[in-house]
């Protein structure tokens, strides 16, 4: 599938030319450079020995206890994960990628504690100085009980504070250290850290980013985002790193009710008054600082925040129920469902107002983004906007931020692909080579029009039949197959076969399968990995019948008697090529 940026075409190549093979050289040569850069990155630390931490004692207990919520199933495994990975000698990378208000901050909390248990200094770096603020007072709440100390470095603490800080760190007097960009400072020395936290990591440019790569080299990791960009969720998608996701909604946590819709001032009018009148907060924002103050006077005398996009971060006010975002369209999916998020934090219904200028036409690209973000309204949608997001803006480099025209040239399916083979390529594990195996059998297989009339439903299921390589992922076709469209006619039925039989030949190194009533024909690649010593057995089981020629391609062709049968159905030739494939899996390799 091709996704890039949404509203673009795809560039079509001509077929018989060697455009499409030069585009796909081009890419393959800027993705193993990529691939190169991430491998040294994660090697060092797959590779490099961390610190080993203590089995939980008596105080993690007894500290987890005290929390005041029940924990829903996915936040006590990913707190389970974190705690494994902490315990072992490997050196912990973990993405905790969960919903706004889906209980990230708890699985950092007992990170953090788990730590400090050791003797280690914890780092947990966030991107506004509001969430380093209530970050800050969460832990300190928790933590009351117990003899750790927690500091804060932001701008909300003076130079002498600062100071006294940096001190106290380098001494190992500080536990825990919660802040902004100013605790990646080269002032910050540590005694002993152990463990760093990020919260929303994407919101951090490109030089803190490398500072956090040299804080990162020997320690723990742990990373935590409600809307993972899409190269950090296809980073933990092909094992460079490790992730949890918290998918399951809070008790009593209700959905929220997202409306788009032109600016109008006596909706707004009525959405302010409603939340007023149960007693609940209003938040509503407007992005542009110049003007914010006569925006806030024309609202009014009344108690509600006006304010700019800087609350999307964190901020967790339960009884905020209603939020009005003014000129939504100029805004990025990520950012707004982010907004959305800081309202419905409580068992109340909550209202999102999404505004628009009013008789604005819309760019597409704008319209699409809204339109997913109304689509996208149930719980736990963080992890289908990042896909959405990145089909609608298209994806850039794997690596930092220089946007490339290679992703865009093969799409973002093939160009993860071709990502994910260079780097298991240079990890030194195996992979096939890039090659197609075509099967050419005289056998009816195809979708009738009757059985699917929705052409965009037939090509879709066309292309996932393609993509089966497991009898499982076959059986699992068929069923769906029954269920939504009844009765599998034989021609699906043989499709479904080919697609599995190609899967298994490609397996094999077979470039080719041929076939016709009483003959089939097997060509190998030459680099087919053929054990000499094996194929007698073949020649046992199939007699003079099989022919083998090891010279370039080696090539099996197997000629048997045709019975009346294959000549009234030809679909005998199939059932000989799955069995025969079946022989040469047990007797090739």
């Amino acid at each position: 599938k091709y996704a890039g940026a949404g509203a673009k075409k795809p560039k079509l190549n001509k077929l018989g030319t060697q455009e499409w093979h030069k585009t796909k050289t081009r890419v393959r040569a800027a993705v193993d450079e990529v691939a190169k850069d991430l491998v040294e990155l994660y090697a060092a630390r797959q590779n490099g020995k961390g610190y080993a931490f203590s089995e939980d004692t008596v105080w993690q207990r007894e500290f987890e206890e005290m929390f005041p919520f029940e924990e829903t199933d996915d936040q006590l495994m990913a707190i389970a994960a974190t705690k494994r990975d902490m315990e072992s000698n490997k050196i912990m990378d973990r993405l905790i990628c969960g919903d706004v208000g889906y209980g990230k901050t708890e699985v950092a909390i007992r990170a953090a504690f788990k730590a400090v248990q050791d003797g280690k200094q914890v780092v947990f770096l966030v991107p506004t100085t509001i969430l380093a603020q209530q970050h800050y007072n969460t832990f300190v709440q928790r933590m009351k009980d117990y003899p750790i100390r927690i500091e804060q470095m932001s701008r909300f603490r003076t130079p002498a504070q600062q100071k006294k800080v940096i001190e106290d760190l380098k001494k190992g007097l500080v536990d825990i250290v919660i802040g902004t960009h100013r605790v990646l400072s080269s002032d910050m020395q540590y005694k002993d850290l152990g463990l760093l936290m990020i919260d929303e990591e994407q919101r951090f440019g490109v030089t803190h980013k490398e500072k956090i790569k040299k804080m990162k080299e020997n320690v723990d990791v742990l990373t935590l985002t409600a809307t993972p960009i899409p190269r950090t969720l296809h980073m933990s998608l092909v094992g460079i790193r490790d992730m949890s996701v918290l998918e399951e909604a809070p008790e009593e946590r209700q959905p929220i009710q997202t409306y788009v819709m032109e600016y109008n001032e006596e909706m707004v009018r009525e959405a302010i008054t409603r939340e007023l009148s149960r007693n609940g907060q209003v938040y509503y924002v407007y992005n542009r600082v110049n003007t914010i103050a006569d925006m806030a006077a024309k609202i009014g005398e009344i108690d509600i925040l006006v304010a700019t996009t800087i609350i999307e971060t964190g901020l967790d006010i339960s009884n905020v129920n209603t939020i009005i975002i003014h000129d939504s369209d100029r805004m990025g999916l990520s950012q707004l469902y982010q907004l959305r998020g800081r309202v419905g934090r409580s068992n109340r219904t909550a209202y999102a107002f999404l505004m628009y200028k009013r008789d604005k036409v819309l760019r597409e690209i704008a319209e699409k983004r809204l339109a997913a973000i109304r689509e996208f309204t149930d719980l736990g949608s963080g992890f289908k906007i990042a896909m959405k997001d990145l089909e609608i803006r298209g994806a850039g480099n794997l690596l930092g931020e220089r946007q490339h025209g290679h992703m865009e040239a093969v799409g973002y399916d093939l160009y993860c692909k071709m990502l994910n083979e260079a780097v298991k390529n240079l990890k030194g594990e195996d992979t096939a080579p890039d090659f197609l195996t075509t099967v050419e059998l005289e056998v009816d297989a195809y979708i009738p029009a009757s059985y699917i009339v929705n052409e965009q439903q037939k090509l879709d299921i066309y292309k996932r039949i393609a993509g089966v390589e497991t009898e499982s992922e076959s059986a699992e076709m068929k069923e769906e197959l029954l269920d939504r469209f009844g009765t599998v006619p034989k021609s699906v039925d043989n499709l479904l076969r080919i697609a599995l039989l190609r899967a298994q030949a490609h397996k094999l190194y077979i470039m080719e399968i041929k076939g016709r009533p009483g003959e089939l024909r097997f060509v190998y690649r030459p680099d087919a990995r053929v054990h000499g010593e094996n194929i007698p057995m073949l020649f046992e089981q199939y007699g003079n019948s099989l022919k083998f020629l090891p010279q370039g391609n080696p090539v099996f062709t197997y000629q048997f008697k045709r019975s009346n049968v294959v000549e009234k159905n030809s679909e005998d030739l199939l059932s000989q090529a799955e069995q025969m494939i079946k022989d040469m899996q047990r007797c090739l390799l």
